[in-house]
């Protein structure tokens, strides 16, 4: 029986959590269908609030239990924040954004960080599980982009200075070099938060 109600609970979680994957994905299609770099912006400043979020509550909750287990949870997490922040580096050299598109960013961002924190709060699995799904997500985004830059529908311009030292790419890095790594980035926090969510 408790298991029947475990299971029940999960798929409920996963649902859900599927579910504002897909509503994300909404709001990015209506704002900023096929402009990709623009909705690379959008994707990676959402990104990065997740890990900062994660790691910091695991962090009070290692202070409160005096337990030094929840380090690597922690730095993992941590990383993964400061990752997606020099993605949204990266694309906002490659987008330029106006000013309109900047003020959409940083509302969505603090709307998904105070929605984020409280569903953290409370519901850590399902959390998790929703990055992951967002990550999956990304992963396609991505793929869809380097589909076009590859085939000469968008232009495979230089890829920003600060990428090529950031990933130790050779001078003549191009865009589409740039978002094969950023690509293998997601896989990886794709990877992290469903592993995540399947051990909490």
């Amino acid at each position: 029986m408790r298991e029947l109600i475990d299971k029940a609970i999960t798929s409920t979680s996963d649902a859900f959590a599927l579910s504002m994957t897909k509503f994300f994905k909404f709001i990015a299609d209506r704002f900023f269908a096929k402009r990709y770099g623009h909705r690379a912006v959008v994707l990676e400043t959402i990104a990065g609030v997740p890990g900062m979020v994660a790691g910091m509550l695991m962090h009070f909750k290692s202070l409160r239990a005096m337990k030094t287990g929840y380090g690597k949870h922690i730095r993992e997490m941590l990383a993964e924040a400061e990752n997606e922040r020099m993605h949204l580096m990266f694309f906002i050299e490659i987008a330029q954004p106006n000013l309109f598109e900047r003020i959409l960013v940083l509302s969505a961002q603090f709307l998904f960080g105070v929605f984020y924190f409280f569903m953290y709060l409370f519901f850590p699995k399902t959390s998790h599980r929703m990055i992951g799904y967002f990550e999956d997500e990304a992963v396609a985004s991505y793929s869809e982009y380097l589909k076009l830059v590859e085939s000469g529908v968008i232009e495979n311009i230089a890829a920003p200075e600060l990428a090529i030292n950031y990933y130790d790419m050779q001078n003549d890095a191009r865009l589409s070099d740039l978002i094969i790594r950023v690509r293998a980035d997601e896989m990886h926090h794709s990877d992290t938060n469903h592993k995540y969510a399947e051990d909490l």
